[in-house]
């Protein structure tokens, strides 16, 4: 089996069995984002605590394989971490598929989704979900919440 196998399972698996799928009952912020170009859609509730940690995250939409999966992957890896490491997670996946160095440490299964960084459209489907966490946070910092 090669790499590109094992990766493609990663990926399926995520989508066929999306972790933390769903609303929070209280989020902290709730932040909703389109995908136009190819109708992806993604909800992402987030708990924050006072001490700057996700405490809790959740998401929910309809799109393709991509995307559900790449929202699946990130909000397993960001619950129970403080904002800072979930903001260096989505810049190391960002440069990943940029196709420049990248933390790849930090990023666990979000990992298996380097080869997107062949096909730009579906740059846009593996970003939705960090899009959405970069608008909560520039909401936290807009409303003088200090998010840590």
């Amino acid at each position: 089996m090669s790499l590109d196998d094992v990766y493609r399972q990663v990926v399926m698996d995520h989508y066929q069995n999306p972790r933390h799928h769903g609303h929070l009952t209280h989020p902290t912020l709730s932040v909703g984002l389109h995908n136009p170009s190819c109708g992806d859609e993604l909800h992402l509730d987030l708990l924050l605590d006072e001490d700057g940690v996700v405490r809790d995250a959740a998401f929910e939409g309809q799109g393709c394989s991509i995307s559900m999966a790449a929202a699946s992957m990130f909000v397993d890896r960001v619950r129970g971490k403080k904002i800072e490491e979930a903001r260096r997670v989505v810049a190391s996946f960002k440069d990943l598929l940029r196709r420049r160095e990248a933390d790849r440490a930090i990023l666990g299964d979000l990992e298996a989704l380097e080869g997107v960084s062949q096909f730009p459209a579906r740059v846009k489907c593996a970003t939705l979900v960090m899009n959405a966490f970069e608008q909560a946070m520039d909401r936290v910092e807009a409303e003088g919440r200090d998010p840590k």
